[in-house]
């Protein structure tokens, strides 16, 4: 396998990298988050006019890129960033969904529009098949109830790709199905999220017609397993970045701060509190270099719950290594740290914590050892 960025990888990284630092910074975020959407829509526009979107998408779908370290590369920066967008939401989750059912419409999701993913509900904490929603078939179509936790960026979407079971139990993978909903048929409870951004509570009661169905009903769990192992490596290469821009903070505040005449990081205690972080950064970045060669494999589940748990562990130490080595100005909301500490911390709770991916790589592999 050639770890090597292409050349259109590497100018892709090297663009965004300079734009992104010129064009956001925490307080921007900040901002930002207290609006109305939660989302800097000029600053998508412009991201979107860079390719971001279709780097998501193979060209025989409609983008450029869609291999795994098209999604490392782009993740990371907008970590390296801070930087919340509906990425991994529209282009990655709904995308992966509206590629194998709709392919019509992924012109519109390369073209920036935002397609909503409304799949987790109160009471599944991570559980794929955990589907209350229902869908009904009509004479006119479906009627769809219930109700969907944490749909990120719902105000700035004008649809959304949502869960319902046609059939099955409750935590039955069969019997899933997907349909796409108009944005004016359902109900929003919007609310700013730790760490920049905002998602919403979505109540919805619709009426749609037959074509809302997305692929065939009742079998959608093998599609949506796809797509959240592709925005675990995207949330796992974004959670790579913030460890970098971390890092980098304390390595530079180590070297202004002083005591006793020296610089801090002249005392040989943080030099190896350093160290330690340094070193699971790297292990980060091999693990996540090594999910992102595996998303197209057989074994890329057990590559997904082996880095999302690594990454967990490593931004942990990250976090509380920084904040203690940065001391009081760590924990404060204008200093950029603190945004960049938050933002990694909520990461293990999306798409499965370290205790949820520890238990499922276990029970993976001796599925596979059986």
């Amino acid at each position: 396998m050639d770890f090597n960025l292409t050349e259109e990888r590497q100018m892709l990284q090297d663009g965004l990298r300079r734009y992104l630092a010129d064009a956001t910074d925490h307080d921007k975020i900040a901002a930002t988050t207290d609006g109305p959407t939660g989302l800097d829509t000029p600053l998508w526009d412009a991201l979107t006019e860079m390719g971001l979107p279709g780097a998501m998408f193979t060209e025989d779908q409609g983008g450029f890129g869609g291999a795994g370290f098209d999604i490392m590369v782009v993740a990371e920066e907008l970590g390296r960033a801070g930087l919340p967008t509906p990425l991994i939401d529209s282009a990655l989750l709904s995308g992966t969904v509206i590629a194998q059912t709709r392919p019509d419409l992924v012109e519109d999701l390369v073209a920036g529009r935002i397609l909503g993913f409304a799949h987790a509900e109160a009471g599944a904490r991570y559980d794929l098949s955990h589907v209350t929603t229902r869908a009904e078939r009509t004479a006119d179509g479906w009627r769809i109830t219930g109700t969907k936790s944490l749909v990120q960026f719902a105000l700035a979407a004008d649809g959304f790709v949502v869960s319902a079971r046609t059939s099955g139990d409750v935590t039955s993978q069969d019997g899933i199905s997907l349909f796409l909903v108009p944005g004016d048929q359902v109900t929003l409870r919007d609310y700013p999220l730790n760490g920049g951004g905002r998602a919403a509570e979505m109540t919805i009661d619709a009426t749609l017609p037959e074509n809302a169905l997305l692929g065939e009903a009742g079998t959608a769990y093998t599609l949506l397993d796809t797509a959240h192992a592709r925005a675990t490596a995207a949330q796992c290469a974004e959670a790579l970045g913030l460890m970098e821009t971390i890092k980098t903070l304390t390595v530079e505040y180590l070297q202004q701060r002083k005591q006793f005449g020296q610089p801090i990081g002249k005392f040989q205690a943080l030099q190896h509190r350093m160290a330690d972080v340094l070193i699971e950064i790297e292990q980060a970045r091999s693990s996540v270099i090594n999910l992102c060669g595996n998303l197209d494999q057989p074994e890329r589940d057990l590559h997904v719950s082996a880095t999302k748990n690594l990454i967990g562990r490593a931004a942990r130490l990250v976090v509380e290594e920084s904040i203690q080595m940065h001391g009081g100005i760590g924990m404060t909301q204008e200093y950029a740290l603190g945004h960049f500490a938050k933002r990694l911390s909520m990461i293990d709770h999306r798409f499965g914590d370290v205790d949820h991916h520890l238990e499922r790589f276990i029970r993976l592999s001796m599925a596979r050892a059986a």
